[in-house]
């Protein structure tokens, strides 16, 4: 609507189309809900800004600083955007974060039908929501939950049996089946504290320094970035405390090409298998990392709210300290609720590089 028009519509009608506020309620912006409300008196209701029902004309419409002074209207609570209660989005993160409770204190695996009825969604919409907030399907979390069960009964149960039954597992053959996704290796060498497991590793220069590339069978496990190459490698051994870390090798110095190829170019992808060793709330924080395009950035409150966890800011900074895959989980993306760049393992000054590289091939 150009400026002539607007002195066209009545007085009323012109104060809410210049108010900033009715641009996003025409935009249903979502960060706007709690903010403000608004009536419509042809309908004579209420409604949250990002209320999904259709436009409305601004001549019937007031906006109101405050949810009881939408309420002293008179005006009933619109059905669709359910203004009195929590958004939607609100809504559905609580009940991703009540699903991953009851599975992270379950004995054993609950059912997709058992989880649905006690967030009250069906089982359909809550699978829906679920991977929408964590990345993962709930059978996937569930089987990660498991999973940092076994890691950690391994170290502490008399026999592999013991550990196994006692995270939740019903039988040994499930278990097995799975064991070398689950542990990288098999039961007893972790049980062992990885012995025997070798690792193949070399280290290049980028332009953001020394890089050390490291991988098992499985995949990529480690991408280290620094000043000191010697540095890079006791950080890896003290990683990987009993792996044979198998370094030299001229062929797998081609792998590490690829990966200084990609720190300079992130737009072009990483088409490498990783292998992604942690906590199931880390394995959820870099999940939502990874979901975060490149050129773009998140602060923690986002990714914390992205996992269903919106009080665990802190919990995802630390997650983000502690990925050991420099540039694949792009934990460089994650920066300040004012947009201040800070916080990264490999230096400020790197993440920044890296933060303007994206910006500029994005």
């Amino acid at each position: 609507m150009n400026a002539h028009s607007k002195q066209d519509l009545p007085r009323e009608q012109r104060c809410v189309v210049e108010d900033p506020r009715w641009a996003r309620i025409v935009a249903r912006d979502k960060s706007a809900d709690g903010e403000f409300w608004y009536s419509v008196s042809t309908t004579g209701i209420y409604c949250r800004p990002s209320c999904p029902s259709r436009s409305c004309n601004p001549e019937n419409v007031a906006i109101h600083d405050s949810l009881d002074a939408a309420k002293a209207t008179g005006f009933r609570a619109c059905l669709r955007c359910r203004p009195d209660g929590p958004s939607i989005d609100e809504a559905n993160a609580a009940a991703v974060a009540k699903a991953c409770q009851l599975i992270d204190e379950a004995e054993q695996e609950p059912s997709l039908g058992e989880i649905a009825e006690a967030v009250k969604l069906s089982r359909y919409h809550f699978h829906r929501v679920f991977k929408a907030a964590t990345g993962v399907t709930p059978k996937a979390y569930a089987g990660a939950v498991r999973a940092a069960r076994v890691r950690e009964r391994l170290g502490n149960s008399e026999t592999v049996t013991e550990a196994i039954y006692d995270a939740g597992f019903n039988s040994n053959g499930r278990f097995y089946a799975t064991s070398t996704d689950v542990l990288g290796m098999t039961p007893s060498r972790y049980r062992a504290g990885g012995a025997e497991e070798r690792l193949r590793f070399a280290v290049g220069e980028c332009s953001l320094g020394a890089i050390l590339v490291a991988s098992s069978d499985k995949g990529v496990a480690a991408i280290l970035i620094g000043d000191d190459p010697d540095a890079l490698a006791r950080d890896l051994q003290d990683r990987f405390p009993h792996a044979q870390l198998v370094g030299g090798d001229a062929a797998y110095e081609a792998q590490v090409a690829r990966v200084v190829g990609f720190v300079e170019a992130p737009h072009v992808g990483l088409d490498l298998p990783l292998d992604i060793r942690g906590t199931v709330f880390q394995q959820r924080v870099w999940q939502a990392l990874r979901e975060i395009p490149a050129g773009k950035t998140a602060s923690y409150a986002d990714v914390a709210a992205r996992i269903g966890s919106p009080g665990s800011t802190r919990a995802v900074a630390a997650a983000c300290a502690a990925n050991a895959l420099a540039v694949a989980i792009p934990c460089h993306r994650v920066v300040r609720r004012n947009g201040a760049v800070s916080g990264y393992r490999w230096g400020v000054e790197r993440k920044r590089a890296l933060l303007e590289r994206e910006a500029l091939s994005a």
